[in-house]
């Protein structure tokens, strides 16, 4: 038996249901960077990354609100502060048990169904999260985590994972390492015999672009994508940052050798 259901995006259908669940976009968020420290707040074109994230957010159908799931640790006072001037939703919890992080951020707001972004995705695509949302609303009885990265065909920047509060009740009563707390969701993928899963793919692979920030090579190429782009079309999509990039096949090459933090 497969371990998850697979799914291509352009076949979803195109009338996308309104989620009629509690649904909100959980995202964790925190100064301290192995890295790259402060980067979430670090400014492009006067605005902090995290400012990019919130405003693409905003533009995915069928959720209800964005939460900021972040520490307690006084350094990221700063993000709370941020949260304030937003207007956003503010959870603090663990630093390194980001697991309880999420369990705390769905019980605070009797979610039903969070949506899983992580900060250092500034570019993410909002139709593609619209997608999987629609997908998951259309498959709701069958499935309790959907994601675009079990099996990877979008770019490292693009990730969401969709997973019923549930599930990630769950997996923080029953995941025992380390790794299964701090990373939120392994427990959940790595039991498809406890969890109904499906992955999100596109016919096309573009796994090899790096557009995610996590060295200040990335946040070089993040920011000359937002410089080039953000200004002629705030709302960009995918294609867009591809179609930069296509022009400027030099830009592919500022992060192609960070290595991804296992």
């Amino acid at each position: 038996m497969a371990k998850w259901m697979s799914f291509y995006v352009d076949e979803i259908e195109k009338s996308r249901p309104q989620a009629f669940y509690p649904c909100m976009c959980v995202v964790q968020a925190r100064i301290s960077s192995t890295r790259l420290p402060g980067k979430i707040l670090k400014s492009v074109l006067g605005k902090p990354l995290l400012t990019f994230l919130v405003e693409r957010l905003r533009q995915i159908q069928g959720i209800e609100g964005i939460i900021i799931a972040t520490t307690k640790n006084p350094a990221d006072n700063a993000i709370a502060e941020y949260c304030d001037h937003e207007g956003l939703h503010c959870v603090r919890a663990s630093e390194e048990d980001v697991l309880s992080r999420y369990v705390a951020a769905c019980e605070a707001f009797d979610l039903e169904v969070a949506i899983r972004i992580t900060s250092d995705c500034p570019l993410l695509d909002p139709d593609l999260v619209s997608s999987g949302l629609a997908l998951f609303a259309q498959k709701y009885e069958s499935l309790d985590y959907l994601s675009n990265t079990l099996v990877r065909t979008f770019p490292r920047g693009m990730d969401f994972e969709i997973i019923r509060t549930d599930s990630l009740k769950k997996a923080y009563f029953e995941a025992k390492t380390a790794v299964e707390k701090e990373h939120v969701t392994p427990y959940i993928y790595n039991h498809p015999e406890k969890f109904r899963l499906a992955n999100l793919l596109q016919k096309q692979d573009q796994s090899h672009f790096r557009l995610t920030v996590d060295t200040p090579e990335d946040f070089e190429l993040i920011r000359l994508l937002l410089e080039e782009i953000y200004p002629k079309k705030p709302e960009f999509r995918l294609s867009d940052i591809l179609l930069a990039l296509k022009e400027h096949p030099d830009w592919i090459k500022i992060n192609s050798h960070v290595v991804q933090k296992a």
